[in-house]
């Protein structure tokens, strides 16, 4: 009988790189979305209503992060340095946005900004993973995935 471990050996092992390349793949999409929704006012845009956010501002610059850097990492380009990016534009936006209405952050509605904080530090450390541009740019290099 199989049994399920923990280490790089077991029945689950062999889905290691499909769920990397799956996670970030979707955690890029959802995080599209919500620039999407102030950048071009998609999705119900801020208020609902198809409003979009002052391009030249820091709800601004938090869509171009979002749209952007969420389609970087859906094709896992530059993942790391991008990734890295996300995690510390997530955490202001906890501390920013989040924090100071108190309480702990399913009560002060940050916890989806500290998810993507973990996910994005994830991948800052260990990169795209298989199916991306990195790894098929450090294939090229001869570096293989651990490059990516």
């Amino acid at each position: 009988m199989a049994t399920l471990t923990t280490g790089t050996r077991g029945p689950l092992a062999g889905l290691a790189g499909p769920t990397h390349a799956l996670l970030r793949i979707g955690a890029g999409l959802l995080f599209m979305q919500h620039g999407a929704q102030k950048l071009f006012g998609a999705l119900g845009g801020v208020d609902g209503k198809g409003m979009k956010v002052e391009l030249m501002g820091q709800m601004g610059l938090a869509g171009v992060l979002e749209f952007f850097g969420g389609l970087l990492i859906v094709i896992g380009l530059a993942t790391r340095p991008v990734a890295a990016l996300l995690c510390l534009q997530m955490i202001a936006a906890y501390f920013i946005a989040h924090m100071p209405q108190g309480g702990l952050p399913v009560q002060n509605g940050g916890e989806l900004a500290l998810l993507y904080a973990l996910v994005w530090a994830y991948f800052a450390g260990n990169g795209a993973g298989p199916a991306s541009v990195d790894a098929t740019l450090a294939g090229r290099r001869g570096g293989g995935l651990r490059n990516s």
